[in-house]
């Protein structure tokens, strides 16, 4: 009888802080996630949102900012998600999450969660992590509170008429925010 072995293990996943040299990618990345023709990925807001989701211009904002952080998370050099830190005092705001559609469901984004909830918690020393979720996003709002997320009720607007947040396929879009304490 032939023996069957295991498939060897991926890699592990490598986080760093992006540079403006990755911008290219990683706006690739983001539309992918969010708005791309790949529509296996279960983060489109392609039902919601029609447009761009982020541009040059924004990443290379955030990537040069001092408060912030993006993570570029890669297994074996190629880039599989980001996300974005935003140091606020004492709470850190966490955004622009995206993961490869096509490498979704296989845990790379709690490892990118739990290692901005690391990044929050260990060098920014701060107490609680937020984010913001449009609220027609019950399936990714319930993937948060599974991570210790909680809805807190306040809304914020969505910035109609401000294309560089997308063209809205419907009147109502609004965000909710979600607050974790971090231990």
């Amino acid at each position: 009888m032939p023996s069957t072995s295991p498939s060897p293990s991926p890699s592990p996943l490598t986080f760093r802080t992006a540079v403006e040299a990755d911008v290219p990618a990683v706006v690739a990345l983001v539309e992918s996630a969010y708005r791309g023709e790949n529509r296996g990925g279960w983060t489109t807001e392609a039902h919601l949102l029609a447009g761009q989701r982020t541009d040059p211009q924004g990443v290379t904002e955030v990537i040069t900012d001092e408060g912030s952080r993006l993570l570029a998370v890669e297994r074996d050099g190629e880039l599989l998600a980001c996300c974005q830190l935003e140091r606020r005092g004492t709470t850190a705001y966490f955004g622009m999450f995206s993961v490869r559609p096509d490498r979704q469901g296989g845990g790379i984004g709690r490892a990118v969660l739990a290692e901005a909830e690391r990044t929050a918690r260990e060098e920014w020393h701060c107490s609680a992590m937020e984010m913001t979720v449009i609220v027609q996003r019950e399936d990714l709002i319930a993937w948060y509170e599974r991570r210790g997320y909680r809805r807190t009720g306040e809304t914020l607007p969505f910035p109609y008429g401000d294309e560089r947040f997308g063209l809205p396929l419907r009147p109502d879009l609004r965000f909710e925010r979600l607050v974790k304490t971090l231990g």
